[in-house]
């Protein structure tokens, strides 16, 4: 073997090594765009909403409770479920933020 065969061979194996990486990269970002892209987005609009909460809104919350936001403090919400009936929530167990008028 020449001298210039053996620094081709050479380089033909490092090459090898970046092409046999290449397919993981890929996959890599396929899910970056599938998975996590849109799951932060997600987070980023749950946030805002969250923040947004004000008296008069009607909430849905984890558990599935229907009810109006009476009061608004840092970190707790009053919501009433039913006439005088009010319970006190933490925000981020508001799980979404229904239309005025949903509730009859």
């Amino acid at each position: 073997m020449s001298i210039s065969s053996v620094s081709l061979a050479q380089a033909a194996g490092g090459m090898s090594g970046l092409v046999q990486f290449l397919p993981m990269v890929g996959i890599f970002v396929v899910m970056y765009f599938i998975m996590i892209r849109p799951q932060m987005k997600r987070q980023k609009e749950l946030k805002a909403m969250i923040e947004a909460l004000a008296k008069g809104d009607e909430v849905v919350i984890g558990g599935g409770l229907l009810g109006r936001i009476s009061k608004v403090s840092e970190s707790i919400l009053f919501v009433e479920i039913a006439k005088d009936v009010e319970v006190q929530v933490q925000r981020h167990t508001v799980v979404q933020v229904l239309p005025k008028g949903s509730m009859k």
